[in-house]
Formats: C-alpha cells, structure tokens, sequence
C-alpha cells in the first residue's frame, strides 16, 4: 500500500454540488444548494453507514494485529500475507464506497443537467485514478 498526497482540489466544491455546504459552513446540516432543503438521503453511504463503520473498525483491527506481529517477531511472510489481506479489505470497502457515490451523487447529479453530470464523472474519474495507483 503506497501513500500519497490526494489531490482534493475541487472536491469540497463538488461534494457541495451534491450535499450542500459541509460542516464549516454552520449549522452542519446537509443541504441541497440550490434549494437549500436537506438532500435526499444525505451522502451515498448514509445508509450502509453503520456496517462500513463495523468494516473500517475490523480494518482497524487487521492493522493493529499487523503491529503486534512486527512486536512478537512474526516470520516476515505471515505479515506480508496479513498486509495483503488489510489491503484487499480496504480496496474492497472503496470500491463500495465508490458504487454508492455513483448511485447516489451521480444520479443525483443526472437530474441537474449536463454541465452537473460532467463534473460528477470527472470528479468519479479522478477518484478512480487515485484508487488505481494505491
């Protein structure tokens, strides 16, 4: 797994585009922009919220074995096989992740017109990009 810096520029414009203004922008309710009433559903993932949080914490749990194995002196090809399966977990949980955007915000963005549509693909692409090279 390869860490690197996201390019974010333009995403917080584009999730405003879909949910309306994020947190920093007051109240902290997700609201559509242009009508300023909460967006259906809020994000994509709102609804699997409770088992991606159950998924990311069993993650997280991979991840903290991975330390405690380094601690123990686990033999390096029994780590390595644990590190595939962290990662694998990860991708998987970002490819749902993506599904849902692309069911909600894109959908969502269909019912705007052309010029919305096009920036949820580009922007979709560009999420796509990030997860290729990881």
């Amino acid at each position: 797994m390869t860490t690197t810096d996201a390019d974010t520029s333009g995403t917080t414009a584009a999730a405003a585009a879909c949910h309306g203004p994020g947190p920093e922008s007051g109240a902290g309710a997700v609201t559509d922009t242009a009508a300023g009433n909460p967006a259906p559903g809020g994000h994509g993932y709102a609804k699997q919220k409770d088992a991606h949080i159950k998924r990311l914490r069993r993650i997280e749990g991979q991840i903290r074995g991975l330390q405690r194995m380094l601690e123990e002196d686990v033999y390096c090809i029994d780590i390595l096989t644990q590190v595939s399966a962290s990662t694998k977990g990860l991708q998987s949980f970002g490819l749902q992740l993506l599904e849902e955007h692309l069911r909600h915000c894109v959908a969502d963005a269909a019912a705007k017109g052309p010029d919305a549509i096009d920036a949820k693909v580009q922007e979709a692409t560009k999420a796509i990009e990030r997860m290729l090279r990881s």
